[in-house]
């Protein structure tokens, strides 16, 4: 099945890559392809680079094909070039072609000619790296003075980011069709440089064939509830929120948020502690009854669980919550209670983990976070909000978003409680769990952007509608079709 969102926004895998180079044969030459890749990189270096000394290092794949062309145009347009192979290609091949048409000199590749050369390219491996570098390969990049690389730095690994074994530092990167998903993870994302995405001209027909089930998330890869002209604070969403004895300020953080986003009502369900909340917010509405009378109005049917709870606190309010078949978001303390237990989480539409919590409910974030958190999402059956400076949201059916647009100063206490009542809100609102998740994590960052440069969490709340506007603007800009409230379909499942 087709996905609904946009092709713009898609990542695709280097196995997915390679499906669409397969495919692309019966559409469009190899050589054809590999000739707009290297052009794009030699436009892309005169563009941005000032005319020097230039080493291609080319490797034996198509990565290096790519290199050869880049010399070629490169010397073309009058820089003086050398090509460094670390093993030529077969005479036969698509790269090998590239390499005879490649009329200029030749030089050992070899530390030293990477040294005395102003700038390299490295064209040695492509995002597909299957094996560590070292050895020759990385003293040679090593040597380097300045480097662009051709689809990825060589030595990153173009699925999770991760360095194998040793990867340069580039002042550029330019990769072809689609992003990787290592372009936008740490600590790949802090070794690109500019980095340039090219259209080589695949064509859509063989985009089409080649499903995503990774994006880039940004407006228009979900779409915000809108107010309908009779619309009411029922119909804009009820917020719910379990409130705790000793922290409040969590609970206040995410009654704050999901106020602040548009939500209709934000209710909290205090019990005993109902006249600490009360000194609060006007707008905001404190329950002193038990949770099961609460869970007797149908209208709270969006709760959040876990911002300032104990543990004890979270073991009388959770199971009671999922047992009524309401959307829960589960969060801070409802993760620490759940600790090596991720079946307690069934039945939770959404969690919220940093990388702490999702190292105790789940095991360690290790050296493939995608595909980690894609698992934690099938075993819970929730949707998984891994928050950091690349956030992944993922859905238990594969769907993952890679989210970017984020500030460093929004690692603050509390700025976490503030995401989930953000998130809460566009539940109540009638998004579908991935994509209310999606959003609310794009809201925040830009929440924190125009917040400034040392924002904290009680400041967030502020800037919450200003976020939600440009969201929409650029959603127009797009051309996004927008849903009344209650009204907002959800994308079928991929």
């Amino acid at each position: 099945m087709q996905s609904c969102y946009p092709s713009s926004l898609s990542l695709y895998t280097p196995a997915q890559m390679g499906e669409v180079d397969r495919l692309s044969v019966a559409h469009v030459p190899v050589s054809i392809l590999m000739e707009n890749a290297g052009r794009a990189v030699a436009r892309a270096i005169r563009r941005h680079e000032r005319p020097a000394r230039v080493l291609v290092l080319c490797g034996p794949g198509n990565n290096g094909g790519d290199g050869y062309v880049a010399a070629r145009h490169l010397a073309a347009m009058g820089w003086p070039v050398s090509v460094a192979e670390l093993t030529a290609p077969g005479v036969e091949t698509d790269a090998g072609r590239a390499r005879a048409a490649y009329a200029g000199p030749y030089v050992p590749f070899a530390p030293a000619e990477a040294a005395r050369a102003d700038l390299v390219v490295d064209a040695v491996f492509g995002a597909g790296l299957s094996r560590d570098v070292g050895g020759l390969v990385a003293e040679t990049l090593c040597a380097a003075r300045r480097v662009v690389a051709v689809d990825i730095p060589s030595g990153l690994d173009g699925a999770t980011g991760q360095v194998r074994g040793y990867a340069p530092q580039a002042v550029m990167t330019v990769t072809f069709c689609r992003l990787k998903p290592g372009h936008l993870l740490y600590p790949a994302r802090t070794m690109l440089g500019r980095l340039i995405l090219a259209d080589i001209g695949v064509p859509d027909s063989v985009l089409a064939a080649v499903p995503a089930n990774t994006w880039q998330n940004e407006p228009g890869l979900w779409t915000l509830p809108v107010l309908g002209a009779q619309s009411n604070k029922y119909t804009r969403g009820v917020v719910s929120i379990c409130a705790g004895q000793s922290m409040p300020g969590a609970t206040r953080l995410c009654a704050s948020g999901a106020r602040a986003v548009g939500a209709g009502l934000v209710r909290v369900a205090a019990g005993a502690a109902a006249p600490a909340y009360r000194l609060g917010q006007p707008g905001l509405i404190v329950d002193d009854a038990p949770l099961a009378t609460l869970l007797e109005d149908t209208r709270r049917h969006v709760w959040v669980c876990g911002p300032g709870l104990s543990e004890a606190e979270v073991g009388a309010a959770l199971p009671a919550l999922v047992d009524s078949g309401r959307t829960v978001l589960a969060d801070a303390g409802a993760l620490t209670a759940c600790a090596g237990q991720p079946a307690r989480l069934r039945g939770v539409s959404v969690i919220t983990p940093h990388t702490g919590e999702f190292a105790r409910v789940f095991g360690a974030v290790g050296c493939n976070p995608p595909e980690q958190v894609r698992h934690a999402a099938q075993e819970t059956g929730a949707v998984v909000v891994l928050k950091g400076a690349s956030t992944l949201i993922a859905a238990p059916d594969g769907r993952l978003a890679i989210n970017t647009h984020a500030t460093a100063a929004l690692g603050t206490a509390g700025s976490g409680d503030t995401l989930s009542g953000v998130i809460a809100a566009l539940l109540a609102a009638g998004m579908p769990a991935w994509e209310a998740a999606c959003a609310g994590v794009w809201l925040h960052g830009e929440a924190g952007q125009q917040a400034g440069p040392w924002p904290v969490a009680e400041d967030l709340d502020r800037y919450l509608g200003l976020a939600r506007q440009k969201a929409e603007q650029m959603q127009r800009v797009m051309g996004v079709t927008h849903k009344s409230i209650r009204g907002v379909l959800p994308c079928p499942a991929l």
